[in-house]
């Protein structure tokens, strides 16, 4: 490897070094029509797998943390850069920095694909910051309580616990079943923990720790009821799963379009119900924080950032409906409904609820008897197939729409195989 200082007294020496060719991405052909879809679904969902990145040896059964994003969305981040960084606006006051300004152009495709209007919506970086917006920017007093579930994902919980630390307001958890039985079950859980000092609900639209669907429109209801402020952490739905906000009913909903949408890393997005907007404080504050009549736009008014990738989730948005949403929640739903009974077959305990209304694209088992770690390091290192758990045996597998069957098969021979050994 060339160190600095090698590098420093080779140029000092006169010598030419190697030019550093760009990355460019690979020759792919178009993506495939959504007819073919109809017509010959297997070769369908091969000719989608041949548009994403991920090695063809590989096997990728953890969307649930992240998504690979495919080569029209990467083309549209690398043009993006490519036409940004000339400098050449039309508008001399306009460059390539967002995080000032309402992008518009950006916020109304976005808009459209979760069910509201274009002034209900900031762009933000992940669903981290979304949530740390719901969190800090409205009013609370000591004493006052935050009911949530006991799976929410470390980045819900966070800001909440900062606040309960700092300002005195009291955290409340509602336990899930393992698996649940249905959304009744779940919804008379939540109303049972209300008391007269709840003053906000916040759950997971689909939780992070078994990936359980919850009620979150009746959950919603329950809140508008008594008054109690609804929030949902949407960051393992947005592209699983058909999203509409105003449907949902809820006052603030937040995502990380990087998982299920296979948006670029780095994008995300906060909905605020327009009569609840002038409730909520701004977290980062530069021009806009004051000015009402932007209405969610000061909530995304942070300096400087990165306007390609935001290009990339506008492109992954339109991808998604070439596709269709819905069916690429059937494909999900199916490869998920295999894995788990496969999964059963072997033995496991299903986390998972046998509600299909509480299901979707991430299963969840848990493996007596096989460690987590280990397997998840042996398949990696000797299979190539990437998963992800918790200790000390919990599976948690996503089935992504690109995802072939037959790469299932190969994860449960590879399962079958450690088993054997161990």
């Amino acid at each position: 490897m060339l160190d600095r200082r090698r590098f420093v007294a080779l140029l000092a020496a006169g010598v030419t070094l190697p030019t550093v060719a760009h990355a460019q991405l690979p020759e792919t052909p178009p993506f495939p029509d959504a007819r073919l879809a109809d017509a010959d679904a297997a070769l369908f969902w091969r000719k989608v797998r041949e548009q994403f990145p991920i090695p063809s040896g590989e096997v990728y059964l953890n969307n649930g943390t992240c998504g690979s994003s495919p080569y029209p969305v990467l083309k549209a981040v690398f043009d993006m850069y490519m036409e940004e960084e000339r400098m050449e606006d039309v508008n001399p006051e306009q460059y390539p920095l967002f995080g000032y300004g309402n992008f518009d152009q950006y916020r109304d495709p976005l808009a459209a694909f979760i069910g509201c209007r274009r002034d209900e919506v900031a762009i933000v970086r992940n669903a981290t910051e979304a949530n740390a917006i719901m969190a800090n920017g409205l009013d609370l007093k000591p004493g006052d309580e935050v009911l949530m579930s006991d799976q929410e994902h470390p980045s819900g919980e966070g800001p909440w616990g900062l606040r309960a630390k700092r300002y005195g307001i009291v955290i409340k958890r509602f336990k899930l079943p393992v698996p649940p039985k249905n959304p009744d079950e779940v919804l008379q859980l939540v109303n049972d923990a209300i008391t007269p000092r709840t003053r906000v609900i916040f759950v997971s639209q689909i939780t992070t720790t078994t990936g359980v669907v919850l009620p979150v429109k009746e959950i919603c209801a329950l809140a508008r009821s008594k008054n109690i402020v609804s929030m949902v952490d949407g960051a393992q739905v947005v592209g699983m799963m058909p999203v509409d906000v105003h449907d949902i009913g809820c006052d603030m909903y937040g995502s990380s379009p990087h998982k299920w949408l296979m948006a670029p890393k780095g994008t995300g997005f906060l909905y605020v119900r327009d009569e609840f907007i002038d409730r909520v404080w701004s977290n980062t504050t530069t021009w806009g924080w004051d000015q009402p009549q932007i209405r969610a736009a000061r909530f995304q008014q942070y300096g400087s950032a990165n306007l390609p990738v935001v290009a990339g989730m506008i492109a992954a948005i339109k991808l998604t409906q070439q596709i269709g949403l819905d069916r690429i929640e059937k494909r999900e739903r199916e490869l998920g409904d295999y894995l788990l009974a496969q999964m059963i077959a072997r033995g496991a305990e299903s986390w998972t609820s046998a509600d299909p209304r509480m299901r979707c694209a991430i299963i969840t088992v848990n493996t007596p008897g096989v460690l987590r770690v280990d397997l998840e390091n042996w398949l990696w290192k000797e299979h190539k197939i990437r998963i992800r758990g918790g200790d000390p045996s919990k599976l948690r597998l996503s089935t992504p729409y690109y995802l072939q069957k037959a790469d299932i098969d190969r994860f449960l021979d590879k399962f079958d195989a450690f088993k054997k050994k161990t």
